[in-house]
């Protein structure tokens, strides 16, 4: 029996934890809640360093905190969800809040998407033309590639919500994840989904698709760049600029392609399987990107140690 939005009140939405391993979600909930604070303590720290040191004030770093701000949307809309179901086991979740939040995840996946791109063409920039990098990546440049990832962005996913406000749904839905995904709530419906799921795909062909095509073409070309130099240090060294880049790249696609196959062909997966790695697509780039950026990159790893040693000596002095 169908149940329409309109006539009978919006239908009760529940968020899933773990199957099975109820009476333990306080203890899954320690690791999970630990990477969220080293995820969401270290994007802050990549902020803080990259506005308060003006010799990071340069296009890649600018990017940088993008990403960073990103990681952080992308962790402030998932963690309180996720907490309510493993901490209080409060697994109701309001229909248009499910909605709300559904958007913020996808629109800050589809913006970091965007971000890993607009930095390997400033990565492409800087190593096929090093002369002319300044006067190609202004700051009006950076602006304009940052609002026009943002709005891209927003502006794909809202139709997406709008189209799952107007389906019908069962009185009772239950989700299979501690937050809401797209792909999860169409599995509920109870009317037509085709349009929605057209749409959906449509979404993911013409932002991550697209941007995981043309990330692959800019490193062919930086790559063809780096073989034509003649010195083996001065390869390696051009190279080396790109590892943290190259490291974020690997670390958003692979959980995001994993997640994809296991709900594609893992069905006989138990439910567990699914729910972690949905944790891991949502969790992991936020949590590694700083790490990363802080060890790879030297400016910034300097940075901190000079701040922690500055504070340390400060702490004595007292």
């Amino acid at each position: 029996m169908l149940s329409s939005n309109a006539s009978l009140g919006p239908p009760a939405f529940f968020l899933t934890g773990f199957p099975g391993l109820e009476k333990f979600h306080i203890w899954i909930s320690i690791p999970i809640c630990s990477m969220y604070l080293v995820a969401i303590t270290g994007n802050c720290t990549i902020l803080f360093m990259i506005k308060t040191d003006p010799t990071l004030h340069e296009p890649m770093y600018y990017f940088l905190s993008m990403l960073a701000l990103s990681d952080l949307g992308l962790s402030s809309a998932t963690l309180p969800a996720v907490l309510s179901v493993l901490w209080f086991n409060h697994r109701p979740i309001h229909f248009d809040a499910c909605l709300v939040q559904m958007y913020f995840i996808h629109t800050f996946s589809i913006l970091e998407s965007g971000i890993l791109l607009s930095m390997a063409f400033d990565r492409l920039v800087a190593i096929r033309n090093p002369l002319r990098y300044t006067s190609v990546l202004t700051n009006d440049t950076i602006i304009k590639i940052g609002v026009g990832v943002a709005l891209r962005a927003a502006f794909f996913v809202f139709p997406a919500s709008f189209l799952l406000k107007r389906m019908q749904y069962g009185r009772t839905n239950v989700l299979s994840y501690p937050f809401c995904l797209h792909q999860d709530i169409l599995k509920v419906v109870r009317s037509d989904r085709r349009l929605s799921s057209i749409y959906g795909l449509m979404v993911v062909l013409s932002s991550m698709a697209v941007d995981s095509v043309l990330l692959m073409a800019s490193y062919i070309m930086i790559l063809k760049t780096v073989l034509s130099i003649a010195s083996k240090v001065e390869r390696l060294r051009t190279l080396n600029t790109c590892v943290s880049h190259i490291c974020a790249v690997v670390t958003f696609y692979t959980p995001m392609i994993g997640l994809s196959m296991i709900r594609r062909y893992g069905e006989s997966a138990p439910p567990v399987v699914h729910i972690l790695m949905a944790n891991v697509y949502l969790l992991v780039p936020p949590l590694m990107n700083p790490i990363v950026y802080s060890v790879k990159t030297k400016q910034i790893r300097t940075r901190i140690v000079k701040n922690f040693w500055k504070d340390k000596g400060s702490m004595e002095a007292s």
